[in-house]
């Protein structure tokens, strides 16, 4: 299903995000874990790349077996590093020829050790150019593009970084999904920023659960890591060990997802890593089962 047409439908709306596996064993987990989270019965799922595009064939068979496999709403990501027009188009023409109609466009991250972003000299600079290629090319495809809730760390001029993004929209985005955010009121006013801008598509709420600390330190030294709030740093570190990490991870999360859904919060994106447990943990603790339950919930008095 086209994703203006999802969102379209009453909400709030509930993601899931993977990446592609590196080796059968992990392929078999990722399955597992999909199917446990399909009766959770999401909205759409997406599948990223990896930096640089380094796994561009493996996002491809991953869609591609979602597609064939599964009842869901595929949602592919598709990044500018590393791959020329002629490139991309040959993706694209297979994904449309395969049934999948939604894209992620996206600049992407740098390979490993590169001192930033370089453009392919027969590609896109930037993810705005690949949302007009697409429209353009293939303009029954859905496009969705990435906002950040606590600035875009290449544009420090958080004005230009909201004109960087409404380029985007401008150029046909169907929706806006945010990068992890631990901090509700990063979320509230980037919100706020999009309206002042006049962005009028629907901005769907990134949420990874903490898991390990050392996920959490990672999650803050990636180059779109998230600022961690020192409520939250002052309960991991009361923790004993990483199963009850994973347990402030799934509660605090938890509480995010619950504000959120009272602040009538366009849609939750769960990063889940490719694993099912914290995500059913949060549902659990939710008091559903599935999101339909979510989608139906009376307005809080």
């Amino acid at each position: 299903m086209h994703i203006a047409d999802v969102l379209a439908q009453p909400g709030p709306h509930f993601s899931f995000e993977f990446f592609p596996p590196k080796s059968e064993q992990a392929s078999t987990a990722l399955f597992d874990s999909i199917t446990e989270l399909t009766v959770l019965r999401p909205s759409y799922v997406s599948v990223t790349y990896g930096a640089g595009g380094s796994t561009r064939q493996l996002t491809q068979d991953l869609v591609l077996r979602l597609q064939r496999e599964t009842q869901l709403t595929i949602v592919s990501h598709l990044t500018c590093v590393g791959s020329s027009r002629a490139e991309l188009h040959d993706i694209l023409t297979k994904y449309a020829d395969s049934g999948i109609e939604n894209i992620m466009a996206l600049r992407g991250d740098p390979p490993k050790g590169s001192a930033g972003f370089t453009p392919h000299p027969e590609g896109f600079r930037n993810a705005g150019e690949l949302v007009a290629y697409i429209k353009k090319h293939f303009p029954s495809m859905g496009v969705g593009v990435a906002g950040f809730p606590e600035g875009h760390p290449d544009t420090p001029n958080r004005l230009k970084e909201m004109d960087h993004l409404k380029a985007k929209v401008d150029q046909g985005a169907d929706y806006i999904c945010t990068q992890l955010f631990f901090d509700n009121r990063d979320y509230y006013d980037f919100l706020e920023r999009c309206e002042i801008a006049g962005i009028r598509v629907p901005v769907i709420a990134g949420i990874m659960p903490v898991s390990t600390r050392k996920g959490l330190a990672k999650m803050a030294e990636l180059a779109l890591g998230a600022r961690i709030p020192a409520k939250l740093l002052r309960a991991v570190s009361r923790a004993e060990n990483d199963e009850f990490v994973e347990k402030v991870g799934v509660h605090w999360a938890t509480q995010q997802v619950m504000e959120l859904l009272d602040h009538k919060a366009a849609g939750i994106h769960f990063y889940t890593l490719n694993r099912s447990k914290q995500t059913v943990k949060i549902y659990e603790s939710l008091g559903v089962q599935s999101s339909d339950a979510l989608r139906k919930a009376p307005t809080p008095l």
